[in-house]
């Protein structure tokens, strides 16, 4: 990392609840431009939250989250946050794409509308230019030959690979990535993070919610451990992986190498 990389994104104060369960209990975290952040910790302790937050999908209860030097889903005004309308939330989320752990193509359509549709939809892309980018990219992550196949046609690990190619056919500044392997079969895992791992040298900037310690120790430049809403401990990933500070992180190290 250089003092010259941007800050992509910046939270500070993250608060989240659901109902009377407080799921973000004051997240403060950053990433910057170019690099892999990965994002792990136990099961239920708000990563996922906090992941969707970011692109708000999920609202924020206090605390103030920007990416690319903007407050996401709400606009300042004085000393109070005003929640933006749907329209400019939409534009200012295009910056941001997202792959989620179940896919989420649309079934009624084929693999190349699922990465066409998106990008004259939202980004008011001409047809051919869209169409001319999306068949790049199913090549790009191996699929020029699915293109015109359905998403019960595919096997998960090659509807994830076609999920990637729609985010990235977007243009944005930073992709997200929800547990993208949490729902393959442990012999489709490889394909998709061989993709991220693609992405990864060609320096874009990714956040990658993820069970997979070798990915990360491997791919990330800076890890976050969260953990009952909190960043337990964050930084450089060989400094985290192998000399944690905190209790709490040793023991959840420890048990992810069983």
């Amino acid at each position: 990392m250089t003092a010259s990389q941007a800050i992509i994104v910046r939270a500070r104060g993250v608060r989240k609840r659901f109902g009377r369960n407080e799921v973000l209990k004051g997240i403060d975290f950053e990433a910057r431009e170019g690099e892999v952040t990965c994002i792990i910790g136990p099961s239920g302790g708000g990563k996922s939250t906090f992941l969707r937050c970011i692109n708000h999908l999920e609202k924020i209860d206090a605390g103030e989250l920007y990416v690319n030097g903007e407050l996401v889903g709400y606009r300042r005004r004085g000393d109070k946050l005003y929640e933006m309308k749907q329209r400019e939330t939409a534009r200012r989320r295009a910056q941001i794409g997202m792959v989620f752990q179940q896919f989420n193509l649309f079934p009624s359509l084929t693999v190349l509308r699922n990465v066409t549709e998106p990008q004259v939809r939202v980004k008011r892309e001409d047809p051919s230019v869209a169409q001319h980018r999306a068949e790049a990219l199913l090549e790009r992550v191996g699929l020029a030959d699915k293109r015109n196949a359905y998403p019960r046609q595919l096997s998960g690990g090659q509807q994830q690979r076609a999920a990637i190619a729609r985010a990235l056919a977007m243009e944005p500044r930073l992709l997200l990535f929800d547990e993208p392997t949490s729902a393959l079969d442990p012999e489709l895992v490889n394909e998709v993070l061989d993709v991220m791992r693609d992405l990864a040298a060609t320096g874009m900037t990714m956040i990658v919610v993820t069970h997979e310690m070798d990915f990360a120790r491997d791919v990330a430049d800076r890890v976050a451990l969260i953990d009952d809403g909190q960043v337990i401990e964050e930084g450089p990933v060989a400094e985290i992986l192998t000399m944690p500070k905190t209790d709490r992180a040793r023991a959840f190290l420890k048990r992810e190498k069983r």
